[in-house]
């Protein structure tokens, strides 16, 4: 992505982030008295609406390449795509997806598919905030992993879930078969919700799921490649030293990896820290071969 891209992006985190931070406060200062408790009722129930409001929103614009196309043109003024998404809204959704919405539309995108990801996004970091709310996103946060490892090491699975000639329809109900009764209700919305994998595959879209669960707590998430299961102490001390060198605390999601052979490999960010046998003995073939 590039930085305007970026930069856009980061605004309509910003957003969602004050609304967020608006219900917070009200959970806070609220709940003195019961009137006030009764007054902050709606504005939670408006909050966990918004996650499938925003999803509604884009697969209204994925269905629609006039809408898409209406939404982005950047011969309309700002006013005028507000008020167009404004009409569109007003009345159907909440005043806080009318608003998200509204702030999207005003920033300029590459095109209407950059707008649908650039909410899409917005609405899986509602859909997490409901979950930290409830008290669940580090469960929702493993569950989005652990599904995504089991959809790659199941040929069977990965190849059904990636068929474009099998409507998406189809492949998310295929993903609520699965997890049915084995997860938690944020973690099916949002594995149903990577099916549609915007130019990347169902495990990369889950990733990136598990990362802005991770961000959702300030932390930053560290994928760890192994032979055999850490012991809980091995964990604590690694994820202290990863958190000491990154300033932030650290989301440790583990894979066994038999081809790893022994040692560790880390994956945080863009950086590669290789410890295992099985990256040493290639090196060494680069270096000899």
């Amino acid at each position: 992505m590039s930085a305007g891209g970026e930069a856009r992006v980061q605004a309509l985190d910003e957003v969602l982030d004050q609304a967020e931070a608006r219900t917070a406060s009200s959970d806070q200062g609220l709940l003195k008295n019961l009137a006030a408790a009764v007054t902050r009722a709606p504005r939670e129930a408006e909050m966990a609406a918004l996650p499938g409001e925003l999803f509604a929103v884009v697969d209204a614009l994925d269905s629609s390449v006039t809408l898409r196309r209406a939404l982005t043109d950047p011969s309309t003024p700002e006013e005028g795509r507000r008020r167009l998404v404004h009409n569109l809204l007003d009345g159907r959704v909440g005043k806080v997806c009318v608003h998200v919405a509204e702030e999207a539309v005003a920033l300029r995108w590459g095109g209407g598919r950059a707008l649908a990801e650039a909410l899409e996004r917005q609405g899986v970091r509602a859909q997490l905030a409901v979950a930290e709310r409830e008290g669940n996103l580090e469960e929702t946060e493993d569950e989005l992993f652990r599904f995504a490892r089991l959809v790659e090491s199941t040929a069977q699975v990965r190849d059904a879930l990636s068929d474009r000639a099998v409507p998406l329809e189809g492949r998310r109900r295929l993903v609520q078969d699965l997890l049915k009764g084995r997860a938690s209700d944020t973690t099916v919305v949002l594995a149903q919700r990577a099916v549609a994998a915007r130019e990347r595959t169902f495990a990369h879209t889950i990733e990136g799921f598990v990362q802005l669960a991770a961000a959702q707590k300030n932390r930053v998430l560290a994928t760890v490649r192994v032979a055999r299961p850490l012991t809980a102490e091995q964990r604590t001390r690694l994820q202290s030293s990863l958190s000491r060198q990154v300033g932030r605390d650290v989301a440790l999601q583990e894979v066994v990896d038999t081809g790893v052979l022994g040692g560790i490999r880390v994956e945080l960010g863009d950086e590669v820290i290789e410890g295992t046998v099985a990256g040493r003995l290639e090196q060494a073939r680069r270096l000899f071969g």
